[in-house]
């Protein structure tokens, strides 16, 4: 099982959030279960590669 950190808020009634490893690609939903239901579908998106070009977020160490 892979576990995903995600960020999420509530406005105007509906639920929206986006993959902290993609913040590019938001999605919403009606109620939090959905939102998730949602971020979940989207990921199966981003790593099948049906979307091209997806921007990711990295860690990179300096001296």
């Amino acid at each position: 099982m892979t576990v995903l950190k995600y960020t999420y808020w509530q406005d105007d009634g509906m639920w929206l959030g986006y993959l902290e490893e993609y913040p590019d690609y938001t999605t919403q939903g009606e109620t939090l279960e959905e939102l998730q239901d949602n971020l979940r579908d989207i990921y199966q998106e981003l790593t099948s590669g049906a979307i091209p070009s997806v921007r990711r977020v990295g860690e990179l160490a300096v001296a």
